[in-house]
């Protein structure tokens, strides 16, 4: 298996698959790289270097108690773009991945990085403040944490059905068998208590309308009309309109999990994104 170092110690797994322009994609906030199952190999296969990781606190990489906010995020995803000398990247930020991405590029600058991919990204701002009205209330995060701390197994199970919806979400849809979906809810299990709280607090309550608006690289936008983990008005319309002339993919109907619920299409619509 293959590590790299970050600046503060820390050890983090990653796959590189592929030869060719990279792609290095960014998770959702507890499931470790084993997400990609359906994006990487088929990254690879269409001649793409695919390059994805299991951010800290999860999976095979280290579990420190610190270090889960987005700049020390940020440096992390920098130490490895350094670690592989990875340029004319386009990173692909999935739910929290997107504010991973968002954070890079305002920290570490465009110099490795030429495009962006945003994907049921959590960006630009989740909580409800008196400049953003439409947010989501302190306690929606506070009744996550309760839910995580008192029992982590069975909050990721009954979480699986909002993550991937029901058998109603949106046209394009690929059913998920019991055995995949159960296999998905316990990749949420790969992160350590700490890291679950900590990522989730960081996604839900950073700002980062600023920086979203200073993105300036071409830039998709996909996001499910019925996410309700990075709800599609406060996030994915929000975040659209925050970066002038990017390409904004609606999934109708889609849930937050549509990496494996519309994973064609999702597919296709990177792959078209990355041949312009």
């Amino acid at each position: 298996m293959a590590f790299f170092t970050s600046r503060d110690g820390t050890s983090l797994f990653y796959n590189d698959w592929g030869t060719g322009k990279p792609v290095v994609l960014l998770g959702t906030a507890m499931m470790s790289s084993r997400m990609w199952e359906f994006q990487a190999p088929c990254l690879a296969a269409h001649g793409f270097r695919c390059v994805t990781y299991d951010r800290r606190g999860c999976g095979r990489s280290d579990q420190p108690w610190e270090g889960y906010d987005y700049d020390t995020l940020a440096d992390d995803l920098a130490a490895l773009l350094h670690h592989l000398d990875l340029v004319d990247v386009t990173l692909v930020g999935y739910a929290v991945g997107g504010g991973e991405a968002v954070r890079y590029l305002s920290r570490h600058g465009t110099d490795r990085v030429s495009r962006l991919a945003l994907v049921g990204s959590t960006t630009p701002f989740m909580m409800k403040t008196p400049d953003n009205p439409e947010g989501l209330d302190p306690e929606f995060f506070e009744g996550l944490a309760e839910g995580m701390v008192k029992d982590r197994p069975r909050w990721a199970a009954e979480l699986a059905t909002q993550f991937f919806g029901g058998a109603d979400a949106g046209p394009d849809r690929s059913p998920l068998s019991p055995e995949l979906t159960n296999w998905l809810a316990e990749l949420a299990l790969d992160c350590s208590p700490r890291a679950a709280v900590e990522i989730y607090r960081t996604l839900f309550t950073t700002d980062q309308r600023s920086e979203t608006a200073e993105i300036t690289l071409p830039t998709l936008i996909a996001h499910g009309t019925a996410d309700a983990g990075a709800p599609f008005r406060l996030c994915g319309e929000a975040t659209a309109a925050l970066i002038p002339g990017s390409t904004f993919i609606r999934y109708e109907g889609a849930a937050h999990g549509l990496f494996a619920t519309h994973a064609d299409r999702f597919n296709a619509d990177l792959l078209a994104f990355l041949a312009k």
